[in-house]
């Protein structure tokens, strides 16, 4: 599982031209499932999301949650996080978990996110969208759970 996280000043998505999805400060999450991913991952790669401290203090730390900030997340389901562009010009989406295995688990992902933190907006999946944001800093991280949870 890959998370691109992205603090935002604020963030929509849009499917056909109507927002289905929008947020105020908080993460612009983009994710990605590959072959291994179970319900444990994606439990601990939410628990990881929300555990991180990546917002400034009132000295310019990197050190208050999301929570902390009262902030918000939308949440993308993003299949490209896995292209290979190894070999050749056009990238292979060979790493990325089948739709149909990979939708439940994004579901489940969104799920645990409302579960400990509140209300969370999202794409849906598999939709062609359209996702704006103002980044915050920016600041992005990159989390791969082959790595996080290795």
């Amino acid at each position: 599982m890959r998370i691109v996280l992205t603090t935002v000043n604020e963030a929509s998505v849009q499917i056909k031209g109507k927002i289905v999805g929008q947020i105020g400060r908080g993460y612009l999450l983009l994710v990605g499932f590959t072959d291994g991913d179970n319900r444990e991952v994606v439990q601990k790669m939410a628990d990881k999301v929300l555990s991180l401290r990546v917002f400034p203090d009132e000295h310019g730390m990197i050190n208050i949650s999301l929570q902390d900030v009262e902030g918000s997340i939308l949440s993308i389901s993003q299949f490209t996080l896995y292209g290979d562009v190894i070999k050749g010009r056009r990238p292979s989406f060979v790493n990325a978990l089948r739709p149909n295995e990979a939708e439940p688990l994004y579901d489940y992902f969104n799920q645990l996110l409302e579960e400990k933190h509140g209300k969370i907006s999202s794409g849906v999946f598999g939709a062609d969208m359209k996702v704006f944001s103002v980044n915050d800093g920016p600041f992005t991280l990159l989390l791969d759970s082959k790595e996080l949870l290795s």
